[in-house]
């Protein structure tokens, strides 16, 4: 494997180690996909193939295939066999291709790779402390694929060195701070760590006494759910983290109906006979879910399944992720008709704007006002404030209001 031994690697997969910081940016990369290659591979005879190098896709033509290496020089790409063959390649508008494969009017974004200002909340390397109750560990810069709307993109790039995982110094803010009582692992996606570094942050975490649950933000049931199907041993670590007192969150991301395979629902299945409780989060996106008609499928689907949805969020203006972007008052209109037509179950969905001061939660329209309520925030006086501010057409972001 290059001039990266194997028996360096699998110490990077298996241990603590901070190697992967030392190394050049092409070095770096390459252990990046090896570490997603190995950590998720399947124990079966099914394989998984990741694929970086858009060139190498085959549903695309020569032409596309040119055009889009242009924007994967900027914003990278980064799927597998599994999630490909979920595609229709003979409609160009499919919502599963928009999700991974890159599109032009990326590069025509000049927005900011950070507009929640994750770094102002940054504590430690890979810890973020936002919200009183709540600790963010980066704990992964890999996923099963890079979403093309992703929040955090600047992680995959090659100077960005926010995650980590080694969790020390999270592990010693976290120890110091006993109003914090639940952690959210992400990053990156958990999942895509090795099983046994997985235990091995699972323990820690829950060696602290006033940490009572521990969530797991993921994509992988979506991305590859054979990383779960096929591991036995990762469904046996994370029961067995599972107690009365202590229990594990697993956040999925399925952010369309056609993602809910018979592998997908089996792997929720695999995860629920765990202990865990399991619940889903999807942006609001362009093209791909912008329809009361696909998300009232999706939430109902989700709630058969025991993952129901919890949060619809305002796609971030993200550099890149302009051509999502959906304005808020169209999009309070589609939830709004979503909610109409579903459960008690999926109507707990909260239509939220996560903005750098907080989850803001999209409550309605009035006359020429929006209504606003912040769920969550980074001041403690302003949580649960209900606000108005004057609506602007075609505004997509807070800061669109105030301007």
């Amino acid at each position: 494997m290059s001039h990266i031994e194997q028996d360096e690697l699998a110490e990077i997969i298996d241990g603590d180690s901070e190697i992967i910081d030392e190394r050049t940016d092409t070095e770096r990369e390459l252990i990046k996909n090896s570490l997603a290659t190995e950590s998720a591979q399947p124990i079966s005879e099914r394989k998984i193939n990741y694929f970086t190098d858009i060139s190498t896709v085959d549903g695309l033509s020569g032409k596309d295939r040119e055009q889009l290496s242009r924007v994967t020089k900027i914003f990278k790409f980064r799927a597998n066999n599994y999630y490909l063959n979920l595609i229709n390649w003979d409609d160009p508008d499919d919502p599963l291709r928009k999700i991974v494969i890159p599109c032009n009017d990326e590069l025509n974004d000049p927005s900011d790779l950070d507009p929640s200002q994750e770094h102002k909340v940054t504590v430690t390397k890979g810890c973020e402390h936002k919200y009183k109750s709540t600790a963010l560990l980066l704990v992964s810069e890999v996923c099963g694929g890079f979403c093309r709307f992703c929040f955090r993109k600047r992680l995959f790039l090659n100077d960005n060195k926010e995650a980590s995982r080694n969790i020390a110094e999270g592990l010693g803010y976290i120890q110091k701070h006993p109003e914090i009582n639940n952690i959210l692992l992400s990053g990156g996606d958990p999942l895509m760590l090795s099983t046994n570094h997985i235990d091995r942050i699972l323990t820690s975490l829950f060696a602290i006494d006033h940490i009572n649950i521990v969530r797991i933000g993921t994509k992988i049931p979506a991305f590859n759910p054979f990383r779960i199907i096929d591991d036995p041993e990762l469904l046996s670590v994370i029961s067995k983290h599972n107690h009365d007192d202590k229990r594990i969150y697993i956040i999925t991301h399925f952010d369309h109906p056609r993602e809910l395979t018979s592998e997908a629902t089996t792997c929720i299945d695999k995860l629920i006979t765990t202990g865990s409780i399991l619940m889903n989060q999807t942006p609001l996106l362009r093209d791909v879910n912008d329809d009361p008609n696909i998300l009232t499928e999706l939430f109902n689907r989700l709630s058969v399944i025991g993952a129901p949805q919890y949060y619809l969020f305002q796609c971030r203006p993200t550099k890149g992720n302009g051509c999502y972007s959906v304005p808020l008052d169209e999009g309070f209109r589609i939830y709004q008709e979503t909610i109409n037509r579903v459960s008690g179950l999926a109507k707990r969905t909260k239509y939220i704007m996560s903005h750098a001061t907080g989850k803001i939660e999209i409550v309605g329209f009035e006359g020429a006002n929006i209504h606003l309520k912040y769920h969550q925030a980074r001041d403690p006086e302003n949580l649960g404030r209900f606000f108005n501010l004057p609506w602007k057409p075609g505004a997509m972001w807070l800061d669109d209001l105030i301007e």
